[in-house]
């Protein structure tokens, strides 16, 4: 007897993305899964950072909240949630799911979290010799430097979690189409070598991973791609069947829309080489990808194939690379782009002065040249903003920096207006490849008999 096509929706494609599409599709979606892929390679070595500061901590930040809009309804309907948004501390985030799923009356609630993905401990005692990628470094040359070292784990590392009867199953670094791939790999019984398949099911998650972005969110273009009811985009979900063919939709009522032309952008997003889509489980071959329209809103997908997954999995390590010292300063009217250039000119002479003038650094007239360059030099607009940033190394030649650019108020030219300033840490990444057979993963069940922390 056939299996029945799974439904599998997307309930963000980034650590800040919007709740109320995610309830949208855990209420009217008749979801078997709802997946959260939160995590991008900076914003886990941010949350390795705040753990550090906070072992209570280094979570998503919208964990709670995601989880009090949806379990009810996904409760109700039976739609087992997957998400990385354990970040860098998944056995922390699993323990607030519990908390929140009694605070909502669902006492009996289970939680799988996913562990294995923090090799930090592993790259000290064997491998400070390896070379990172791009780069004629050894991890030994950071060493001093590293906050964090996950690996990106594939599927393989979250169907023991699948096979439990967790309502909840939760993950620090997993590639964002694993996520998507492992229940399609656990409810069709798909096989961890059968490549073609394992291709087909990575197309699916690389679709679905970056949610909105498949329904219109950063696609639309008034006049020449237009979306409609952008105000209310909807999230997207995917009818799977068992051969691997997949239908990509929205809810009826939600705003957006899913095409041939969305759904392509989405597919080349990110890829590289379409031919050689290397993760953990598979190297995918999206070279033979055919989608269809099949209806308003419905596109159809088939053709993706795969290959041996690779013997080494990626390593994205996080380490301390200094600090940015930021000030803006607007400036309007006429003469408005003479004066913010020769604010940016004070200020970086001041720098010189001080002598950070050997600093990286930037200096932008927001509205003219921040994004393009001086493509437009007879430009005259009635508005700019002066922007100047500088990467230095300690926190107080940062602020020195922010300090300057907001002294123009009375040390610079005329009118200027709307100063701000800030001094951020920065968390650089780099990457190596590490055997994969050097990485142990495990699954740990929480029930709500352990003392909530």
């Amino acid at each position: 007897m056939a299996l029945k096509a799974l439904r599998i929706g997307a309930g963000a494609g980034y650590a800040g993305d919007r709740i109320p599409p995610a309830v949208a599709l855990a209420e009217k979606g008749q979801l078997d899964y709802l997946v959260f892929e939160c995590l991008a390679e900076r914003t886990i070595a941010l949350a390795q950072l705040e753990k550090i500061q906070n072992p209570m901590r280094g979570f998503d930040p919208l964990l709670l909240a995601r989880m009090k809009a949806v379990l009810p309804a996904c409760m109700t309907h039976g739609t087992r949630i997957v998400t990385n948004m354990g970040a860098a501390n998944p056995l922390q985030a699993g323990r607030e799911v519990l908390a929140v799923a009694k605070e909502l009356g669902f006492h009996h609630l289970k939680v799988a979290v996913v562990l294995g993905d923090d090799v930090l401990a592993i790259l000290q005692a064997q491998y400070l010799s390896a070379p990172l990628m791009d780069s004629s470094q050894t991890v030994a040359d950071i060493q001093a430097l590293l906050v964090s070292a996950n690996a990106y784990l594939g599927a393989e590392a979250l169907l023991p979690a699948l096979q439990t009867d967790a309502q909840v199953i939760i993950s620090g670094r997993v590639a964002d189409p694993a996520l998507f791939l492992a229940p399609l790999m656990h409810h069709f019984q798909w096989r961890a070598d059968d490549w073609p398949l394992l291709g087909k099911g990575v197309m699916v998650g690389h679709l679905l991973e970056c949610a909105a972005q498949i329904t219109g969110g950063y696609f639309a273009d008034p006049g020449y791609k237009d979306v409609p009811n952008l105000a209310r985009l909807g999230y997207p979900l995917a009818e799977v069947s068992a051969s691997g063919d997949v239908i990509i939709t929205k809810l009826a009522d939600d705003g957006g829309c899913v095409t041939v032309q969305t759904c392509t952008e989405q597919l080349l997003y990110e890829i590289e080489d379409p031919t050689q889509y290397l993760q953990p489980d598979v190297v995918a071959d999206f070279s033979q990808v055919q989608l269809v329209q099949v209806g308003t809103d419905r596109v159809q997908a088939m053709g993706a194939s795969g290959t041996s997954r690779p013997d080494t999995l990626k390593v994205t390590l996080g380490y301390r690379d200094g600090f940015v010292g930021e000030g803006q300063m607007s400036y309007a009217g006429l003469g408005a782009k003479a004066r913010g250039q020769l604010a940016l000119d004070v200020v970086k002479a001041r720098l010189a002065d001080a002598g950070y003038d050997h600093f990286e650094a930037r200096y932008d007239l927001i509205g003219v040249n921040a994004i393009l360059g001086d493509t437009m030099p007879n430009y005259e607009p009635a508005e700019v903003r002066a922007r100047i940033a500088v990467r230095v190394n300690t926190q107080a030649q940062a602020l020195h920096v922010a300090n300057e650019v907001e002294a123009l108020y009375t040390n610079g030219p005329a009118s200027g207006g709307g100063a701000s300033k800030s001094v951020r840490e920065v968390i650089a990444v780099a990457s190596m490849l590490m055997p994969r057979s050097a990485i142990q993963t495990q699954t740990v069940l929480l029930d709500g008999s352990e003392e909530l922390a």
